[in-house]
């Protein structure tokens, strides 16, 4: 009878009330929402700045459920499927409640949708908007007031539906040491899902952002496109819904991946959905992508607006021959070239079994005194001494077989009863199951050890080589095994605020067997991301253009590696390896003592010139000018321009010769047109003249509309060349270039 009742409450509000549209909005875009209390929560609008009434008039009014709950209407798009306790499992989500307000820098709704089949679930809708740039955020929180649990099914962050039926999806894919791809395909009729499963490494295949270009093409500078990405540490659903209906041509919903997780909503308690960022513009994908890297620097990303130091980690140069003679040889090599941090990387653990090889010792986090009779504090005071920083990695997530911890706490690992465990890396990895508040305290007291023996670490490399296999926990009881994925990834984030709130200096980069864990989910606790663990130049520009679609370059640490990738098995000259490393968070990954004298003193000068470049390179404006995904996919070419554009910095990159190649013209992007620019090359080749450009003053105007020629990318040697270690080809050549305002 009390349910009949509410039932008949709402339909007779519904019937007295109109509608109201609300909205909130950035300095250029506008979200409408229209609410009618006891009706569906209708989204009405999502674009350029605007007035309700303006958009009504102009006949852009989106007709579409915001929240649609899987119910009578089974038979379209849900983002909501919740099982009760009874087993029924059908909803009608209306409007309760609206709330606006603005603080901090956000304007604020909140619309309390109640189930009126079952008046115990409440939904929150919680959309924002940010006062200085152009983003959106929207998410969900399920409320559970009732006395008996029940299941989500289905609890998706955010519904955006798009009047267009003509769109062109970007997304990233790849796996490790081939990460972010860019691909660019039309949205035909039916479903595309983008989503992982992955678990612990949540973009390995599959990036949880993207773009949609709204009048069938996804340029750089003209065209309406709209941005996502989503900010969650663990496995994303993406569906996009081409369903040709007049009023809703194209239906996007994001948010936790269902799959294999059913979720247990306790009685009396709630579950907020991770947050979907949106951006929106009329100034193609690169707007849509300096939108997104300002507002990470500004508001997501750990210490975004600060500069991030050269380093030299230590792996691909010795890899678990982590000596001492080895290390102090690196670290004075290294302060010789003006680098500013040394990294020890895996190899420098274990007492029982110590680490020589990926077979053991991980969860053991004690100096391998066998390695390091005289512990980490020696190499500390040799990295001070030298005038650098210091950092060391760690692995916390992770036990072997093959150690100390795994002999006290086999039952602290995830694994299936019955089955054979598969393992990851070297034979014997398992992931610890940090649903256990006893594995959180570990991991915790992982870093907390370190720190508290060794204040002096600056820096903490923190990697993660396995994604989630036998997903079952040993500490959750069999009726919350579904749980898991998203209780894991919860405790993930709650350890990281425990380590934030009492260590919040320290830098940390994530590392997930390279770029595998990239997403903004982990960077309010993370200051940079390790791309990817392919260091071959000519791959790395490929994954670092994907990266940068969505990712700030400050976020992105790039290493110069050997000059031959044991990877590619290709060879590359120095000069080229510093100047792709240079478009991101610049370091090294090698032994500098295998330089010859000539690459060292090109490396002393290209680290001396990127301090210099540093500033507009890692904090500057982003224009994408020749992709390497088009045209013949020979050359490409991208610039940082600082925000007062009285600086640009210019990466020209030339990959394979060909006898048909001609000079390529690169038109600049982001300049003041009146203003006069001076050219000058960075780190020119090591034992050759600067490109005839520079020296040169042009206008930017010219620069911009004209564009400029660099004959040299295009040069062919006759003879070869010495460039260093590597004899020169004609394949695989660069230019960078600093712009200078002439006042």
């Amino acid at each position: 009878m009390k349910r009949l009742l509410l039932i008949i409450s709402a339909l007779a509000v519904a019937m007295s009330a109109e509608a109201k549209d609300y909205s909130i909005s950035t300095p250029n875009t506008t979200l409408i929402i229209s609410a009618n209390s006891g009706q569906p929560l209708k989204f009405r609008y999502y674009g350029s700045r605007a007035e309700a009434a303006d958009v009504r008039a102009a006949g852009r009014m989106v007709k579409y459920d915001a929240y649609p709950a899987y119910g009578p209407y089974c038979n379209q798009p849900y983002a909501s499927l919740v099982k009760q306790a009874d087993g029924d499992n059908a909803s009608r989500l209306v409007v309760e409640s609206v709330t606006q307000s603005c603080d901090a820098g956000l304007e604020r709704l909140v619309v309390a949708l109640r189930d009126v089949a079952h008046p115990t679930l409440l939904v929150r809708l919680n959309y924002s908007a940010y006062t200085d740039c152009d983003i959106v955020k929207m998410n969900a929180e399920y409320v559970n007031e009732g006395k008996k649990p029940v299941v989500l099914q289905k609890y998706m962050s955010a519904v955006l539906p798009i009047q267009s039926d003509n769109c062109v999806l970007m997304h990233l894919d790849g796996t490790t040491k081939n990460e972010c791809n860019e691909n660019i395909e039309p949205l035909t009729n039916g479903v595309r899902i983008i989503s992982t499963q992955a678990g612990s490494q949540i973009a390995k295949y599959n990036n949880a952002s993207f773009m949609l270009g709204l009048d069938g093409r996804l340029d750089e500078a003209n065209c309406p496109v709209i941005a996502g990405t989503l900010i969650w540490m663990g496995n994303f659903h993406f569906e996009f819904h081409n369903t040709f209906m007049a009023k809703v041509p194209t239906l996007f919903m994001g948010g936790i991946n269902p799959a294999a997780s059913d979720y247990t909503l306790a009685a009396k308690s709630s579950l907020a959905t991770p947050e979907m960022v949106f951006t929106y513009t009329t100034n193609g994908k690169g707007e849509a992508s300096r939108t997104l890297h300002r507002w990470a620097r500004h508001h997501q990303l750990l210490d975004g607006t600060k500069e991030r130091e050269i380093l030299l980690n230590s792996w691909e140069g010795v890899h678990f021959d982590t000596t001492e003679e080895n290390l102090d040889g690196m670290i004075k090599d290294f302060a010789a070239l003006g680098g500013e941090m040394f990294v020890v990387d895996d190899g420098w653990f274990g007492v029982k079994y110590p680490r020589n090889n990926a077979e053991s010792s991980l969860g053991d986090w004690q100096v391998a005194t066998s390695k390091l009779p005289n512990g980490i504090q020696p190499l500390i005071n040799r990295t001070h001494n030298n005038g650098m920083k210091f950092g060391i990695w760690i692995e916390p997530e992770m036990v072997n077989v093959k150690s100390e911890l795994y002999e006290k706490h086999p039952d602290w690992v995830l694994r299936h009863e019955g089955f054979e465990p598969s393992y990851g890396r070297g034979g014997g990895q398992m992931l610890l199951d940090l649903t256990n508040p006893k594995v959180q305290d570990f991991v915790f007291g992982v870093v907390d050890n370190l720190l508290t023996v060794y204040p002096d670490i600056y820096y903490i490399k923190w990697d993660n080589n396995m994604e989630m296999r036998n997903a079952q926990s040993q500490y959750l009881p069999k009726a919350l095994q579904s749980n898991l994925q998203v209780d894991f990834t919860l405790a993930i984030e709650k350890i990281l605020k425990r380590i934030r709130a009492k260590y919040p200096k320290v830098v940390i980069q994530l590392c997930a067997s390279g770029g595998t864990r990239l997403n903004y989910g982990f960077m309010p606790y993370f200051q940079e991301m390790w791309t990817s663990d392919q260091t071959d130049a000519y791959h790395r520009i490929l994954i670092q253009w994907g990266s940068l679609n969505f990712y700030p370059s400050n976020m992105l640490a790039a290493h110069v590696g050997s000059a031959y990738s044991k990877y590619t098995q290709r060879l590359m000259a120095i000069k080229f390896r510093f100047d792709v490393a240079s478009m991101c968070r610049l370091g090294m990954e090698m032994v500098p003592a295998k330089l010859n004298a000539a690459e060292r003193e090109y490396a002393k000068r290209a680290i001396a010139e990127y301090k210099t470049i540093r500033p507009v390179v890692q904090q500057g404006d982003l224009y994408r000018l020749i992709s390497p995904y088009e045209g013949d996919k020979n050359f490409t070419s991208l610039m940082y321009v600082s925000e007062a554009k009285e600086k640009a910095v210019l990466f020209a990159y030339r990959h394979i010769m060909h006898e048909a190649m001609s000079d390529v013209i690169i038109r600049l992007q982001g300049l003041k047109a009146d203003a006069k620019y001076r050219i000058r090359e960075v780190a020119p080749e090591v034992d050759g003249k600067p490109v005839t450009i520079s020296g040169k003053v042009i206008s930017g105007r010219v620069l911009m509309q004209e564009g400029i020629v660099i004959p040299e990318l295009v040069k062919r040697y006759t003879q070869n060349k010495p460039l260093g270690e590597v004899r020169a080809t004609n394949d695989y050549r660069s230019v960078v270039l600093e712009l200078t305002e002439v006042k």
